[in-house]
């Protein structure tokens, strides 16, 4: 579903500083709800053609993510703290609660705090490195269970008040980038049936 792909202008540094962490989030907009678009291209490994999707998500604070592919195949994903609930149409595909799968809980951590630009979450489970501007910045995640570095390698992220690209190396050497834009923020940039999927 998700993958981060990034396009590093990495400054170059005589020695190796820590990433300041606060600095990337006091750049970041925290905004309670926004939505935009993303343009995802999934390289799985030994195929040369990437696989397509675009659609809308939407990160709500208080409540969680939505993932709306539109296309080449409409399907929805709703992420909260408790469960993940997959709908195709209006109808109920699958449901997976975070309380019985402890994987269901760690990635939806991990993605709500990718797409909301939380690195001090990240940095709980993910060692820090990359580089600040001053307007835009790129990092480097490295997982540092190794559970989860089996299931994710590697993630770039880059951006300046919002999370621009994410690029996803899994182990398996499957790839995934995701674009994000036209951004917008506050309770209006949620569309009624998105809105409705949080009541």
């Amino acid at each position: 579903m998700l993958a981060v792909a990034m396009s590093a202008g990495a400054c170059a540094t005589t020695q190796a500083a820590p990433v300041p962490v606060a600095k990337i989030q006091a750049m970041l907009a925290q905004p309670k709800a926004m939505c935009g678009r993303f343009d995802q291209q999934k390289t799985l490994a030994g195929m040369k053609k990437p696989l397509a999707a675009n659609g809308r998500f939407c990160v709500l604070q208080e409540k969680g993510v939505l993932w709306r592919t539109l296309a080449p195949f409409p399907n929805t994903l709703r992420l909260t703290k408790g469960e993940i609930v997959h709908y195709q149409g209006d109808r109920v595909a699958m449901r997976l609660d975070a309380k019985t799968e402890p994987t269901v809980r760690m990635i939806n951590q991990v993605l709500f705090a990718l797409l909301a630009g939380d690195l001090a979450q990240l940095e709980q489970l993910f060692k820090v490195d990359g580089t600040v501007g001053s307007d835009s910045w790129n990092v480097t995640l490295e997982a540092r269970e190794p559970a989860l570095a089996k299931a994710i390698g590697t993630i770039k992220l880059d951006g300046g008040a919002y999370v621009k690209n994410i690029v996803i190396s899994e182990a398996s050497g499957d790839r995934t980038s995701i674009v994000f834009s036209e951004i917008k923020s506050g309770d209006a940039a949620l569309l009624p049936e998105e809105a409705a999927l949080f009541k």
